[in-house]
């Protein structure tokens, strides 16, 4: 069997404490996630990533630097991701959009009302990048080199 990790990009949105998340359904539960998604071909990290947000969230966000790169692998499916987060601020709400037909909605929330409820993260990298975001350091756009 051949191994492959996936490729995704994730993105951390703050405004005032809050964090955009999404309300999607997997596996039977509903559960919550930063914005993320798998890189398409022939697409940057960035454009992945703006592309993703908009495409679950409605909002159009500028990307303003890096909070980490994770290894993670999924225990339900043994899956192994790569997660490239972002760090980015709400520009533009497309509320008259459609969002993916995986997302319930998109919800701003605070960090408490995250870790209010362990069992509706997607995983633990949900709580993990926010608080990454939080604790710094904030790297660089330029560290992604195309």
């Amino acid at each position: 069997m051949t191994w492959q990790p996936h490729i995704t990009v994730a993105t951390i949105i703050e405004d005032q404490g809050r964090f955009l998340l999404v309300e999607e359904f997997k596996a039977g539960q509903h559960v919550f996630n930063q914005p993320a998604g798998h890189l398409e071909a022939n697409e940057s990290l960035l454009q992945a990533a703006l592309r993703e947000t908009l495409e679950e969230t409605a909002w159009e966000v500028e990307l303003t630097g890096i909070v980490g790169i994770y290894l993670y692998t999924a225990p339900s499916n043994g899956v192994t991701y790569q997660r490239i987060c972002f760090a980015a601020r709400a520009l533009k709400h497309h509320p008259q959009r459609v969002l993916d037909s995986d997302i319930v909605r998109a919800v701003w929330m605070t960090r408490d009302e995250l870790l209010a409820d362990p069992t509706r993260w997607r995983s633990e990298l949900v709580p993990r990048c926010i608080d990454d975001y939080l604790n710094g350091p904030l790297h660089s756009l330029t560290l992604i080199r195309d």
